[in-house]
């Protein structure tokens, strides 16, 4: 499977050189193989520490910090688990729930649902960086942005936790290993888990190699689309069309400076827009939003979808990220509307 996959690497690759001229030998060292390296890097930590978690018994422990919310859910300890994990690597989090669902401990569902409940610790973990960013240069503004995206979080956690609870059935109620010590000491048993360093030895090259196998090509696929201008094409004519439709035409240089070019050069640009008096508090909230939802879906299937095809499934990564794209588009939708009309 590795060797395919860094077939069909060298192929689009070769493709690239020839016919896109965003990408050139000189460009790939700094441009493709630096950046790649290091989401490989990042992701075989989240692996190891996944690994970690399992094989030292700290998967109860961390299990039970959020175990209320998670047994209300029908989701259990383990996926609870997960969940305290993500505040910390959204890759160890989902290498935890895959191992999971490989060993028949947690369904389809309860994977995909979990996954989607992670995006509340995961706006936490650039929150500080951005958060001191944004808001000395947009103020009220940024606060208030700020305020919204985080009720969009909560509420589509709230919505998950209660479909888990009304179309999720209840299974492993019980700690996590609990029930099979149990079972192993009734048979007489006694289960003994390898060392950890035997346990990576096993398992983390079939892993890895797999996780390659799907990064590599797929991170490669996405470089040489993005070197042809095609995401920016797509986020330039979304902009353009949603501020024709939604918002002022004032507004549109924050909209694209904001999430269509860079990051804080946008917020610096909305900042002096509303000290200049050209668009109001109101109208800068919104163009925030709006490029929220139009880019970062995006910016999301540009950066993650290597990640996600490659510890999960190419199907089941693709179909739970752009699945969790569209719940945090329509909740901040949402929050937006009700802020639009009562703010």
């Amino acid at each position: 499977m590795l060797l395919i996959g860094l077939l069909i690497t060298g192929v689009v690759l070769a493709a690239g050189l020839v016919w896109v001229d965003g990408v050139t030998a000189a460009m790939l060292p700094g441009r493709l193989l630096l950046p790649l390296s290091r989401m490989l890097a990042f992701v075989g930590i989240g692996l190891v520490v996944a690994q970690a978690i399992d094989d030292t018994g700290w998967t109860r422990k961390l299990g039970a910090l959020a175990a209320p919310v998670f047994r209300f859910a029908n989701l259990g300890t383990r996926c609870s688990a997960a969940f305290t994990a993500a505040f910390f690597s959204g890759v160890s989090a989902n290498a935890m729930l895959l191992d999971f669902y490989k060993e028949k401990q947690i369904t389809r569902r309860q994977l995909f649902l979990t996954n989607f409940i992670n995006q509340f610790p995961a706006f936490f973990l650039h929150l500080p960086m951005t958060f001191f960013i944004v808001v000395p240069l947009t103020r009220t503004a940024g606060l208030l942005y700020f305020l919204l995206t985080f009720l969009a979080t909560c509420v589509r956690t709230v919505l998950f936790v209660l479909f888990g609870r009304f179309f999720v059935a209840a299974q492993n109620p019980g700690p996590v290993g609990g029930d099979d010590v149990q079972a192993g000491n009734a048979r007489g048993i006694s289960k003994k888990k390898k060392p950890l360093m035997q346990s990576l030895k096993e398992k983390l090259p079939a892993r890895f190699s797999r996780v390659m196998a799907f990064v590599v090509p797929v991170y490669t696929v996405v470089y040489v689309l993005t070197a042809a201008g095609a995401f920016d094409a797509v986020e330039i004519f979304m902009t353009r069309f949603a501020v024709q439709k939604f918002v002022p035409a004032q507004s549109l240089s924050v909209v694209v400076l904001s999430f269509a070019s860079e990051f804080t050069a946008g917020f610096a640009a909305a900042g002096a827009l509303m000290d200049a008096g050209t668009i109001t508090v109101k109208q800068t909230v919104i163009a925030l939003l709006l490029g929220n939802i139009i880019a970062f879906p995006i910016r999301a299937i540009r950066h993650q979808l290597p990640r996600y095809m490659g510890i999960f499934s190419p199907g089941m990564g693709l179909a739970m990220l752009l699945m969790g794209q569209g719940f945090r588009m329509a909740s901040i939708v949402f929050v937006g509307l009700v802020y639009w009309f009562v703010g």
